[in-house]
């Protein structure tokens, strides 16, 4: 239905807000763009970044009044829209990673920005800007100044990826290249982190679908669910793709279920290779 052409190399990053109706891009061009819907155009409007790296990864805040970039120069600019001057400006939290940042995720309350980096950390932000945010006690931002670091998380040893928080607000997750995922409760000066190892390939980023279920995606092609139990306790459930096996004899005797579930049967059963040789 239409293409958005300004960008002159890879484009990183992009977010539909779904109130305002305003579509934002950033690309390896250092440049990123809020685009409005005229008419029957897609008006772009540059946004002043002052990166002198790629941008890597965007996101809307939930109230949509602000976004937020991560970026290989090692910096998140949180953009904002000045009404006098009619463009997009940002602010810069500078000189708090020690690599580029992959990844951002906007906390409920509109002011705490959650990132993740290729030096391992994750770390949660204040992002209040006067002007444009409004402070709230009960959120726990009335103290909070611009670009403070609220807690850093030293979870995994390799590049991390795909921060999100769980619908609350209460829980944050993020992985690491080293196969694992990590959970962390109560976000502030004494969180409570767990950390679930797989043996597959790692996971790139994570979605909450629930308070207590998170699915993952990565290298492996085939997405990855993981649950809380009553306890809080996270574990690996299942793979997205796995399908359930009946349990019913068939009419020829076999154990049920089809062609390929019989094959993986046999394959869970270290058999495998007895019956490729002997039928095939």
């Amino acid at each position: 239905m239409h293409v958005l052409q300004k960008h002159d190399q890879i484009v990183s990053g992009i977010d539909w807000s779904a109130k305002s109706n305003q579509i934002v891009t950033v690309s390896h061009d250092r440049n990123s763009y809020v685009w409005n819907h005229e008419g029957a155009e897609w008006v772009p409007m540059l946004v002043i970044l002052r990166l002198n790296r790629a941008a890597l990864c965007v996101q809307w805040s939930p109230n949509e009044n602000k976004f937020a970039v991560g970026s290989g120069a090692k910096t998140v600019c949180i953009c904002y829209y000045e009404q006098e001057n009619n463009w997009w400006v940002s602010k810069l939290i500078r000189k708090k990673h020690d690599s580029s940042v992959t990844s951002v995720a906007w906390h409920p309350n509109n002011i705490f920005l959650a990132t993740t980096s290729t030096d391992g950390k994750c770390r949660v932000f204040s992002t209040f800007i006067k002007g444009v945010d409004k402070r709230e006690s009960k959120a726990g931002t009335s103290d909070s100044k611009f670009g403070e670091q609220i807690i850093q998380l030293d979870l995994s040893f390799s590049w991390a990826f795909g921060v999100k928080w769980s619908p609350s607000g209460n829980t944050l997750a993020y992985v690491g290249h080293n196969s694992m995922i990590y959970f962390v409760d109560d976000v502030g000066p004494s969180p409570l982190a767990q950390n679930v190892a797989f043996r597959n390939l790692p996971l790139r980023d994570v979605i909450f679908v629930s308070e207590k279920m998170v699915v993952g995606v990565g290298f492996d092609c085939n997405p990855m669910i993981f649950a809380a139990d009553e306890t809080g306790i996270w574990s690996f459930i299942r793979f997205l793709g796995e399908r359930k096996i009946s349990s019913s004899p068939s009419k020829h005797g076999s154990q049920g279920g089809t062609g390929t579930e019989f094959l993986s049967r046999l394959a869970d059963t270290g058999t495998f290779k007895f019956f490729i040789w002997d039928h095939f």
